[in-house]
């Protein structure tokens, strides 16, 4: 069973998309299984992160901006693949960092997440983006 979601975004920071998610694998009737996310995309990466507090998104997203700066900043001089915008080859360089998938069991029917778990989309790029996760939805017997 699969499925893709789209996901827009409004420039870099974090998504989520866990009740979108969940209520696919619900609705399935699948009662355990292996549900593999992945993104199609070069510039953006999966998280699963905390959904409880937001500042944990904002502090996510300045955190690997400081990381890894648009290549206006003198320290990313070196960067070569500069014609997409500042911010393009930073973004490629995060999706290298963090997954671009991810692996989550299906038991009685529920994804196993934890108690503050969510699925994130994290936007590399500044501007806004419509992106595509495809989930795949491995059944046990």
């Amino acid at each position: 069973m699969h499925t893709t979601f789209q996901i827009s975004t409004r420039g870099s920071g974090l998504y989520e998309f866990t009740r979108d998610v969940m209520r696919w694998a619900s609705g399935t009737g699948a009662d355990e299984g292996l549900l593999t996310l992945f993104v199609q995309h070069t510039s953006c990466s999966l998280l699963i992160q905390e959904n409880a507090d937001p500042e944990v998104r904002v502090d996510m997203r300045e955190y690997f901006h400081r990381l890894v700066p648009p290549t206006t900043d003198p320290s990313m001089s070196y960067l070569t693949h500069t014609y997409e915008g500042p911010d393009d080859m930073p973004a490629h360089i995060k999706a290298a960092m963090l997954p671009i998938s991810l692996s989550i069991p299906l038991i009685d029917g529920q994804l196993a997440l934890g108690t503050w778990q969510g699925v994130y989309l994290f936007e590399h790029r500044s501007r806004p983006h419509n992106r595509n996760v495809v989930a795949q939805l491995m059944v046990s017997p």
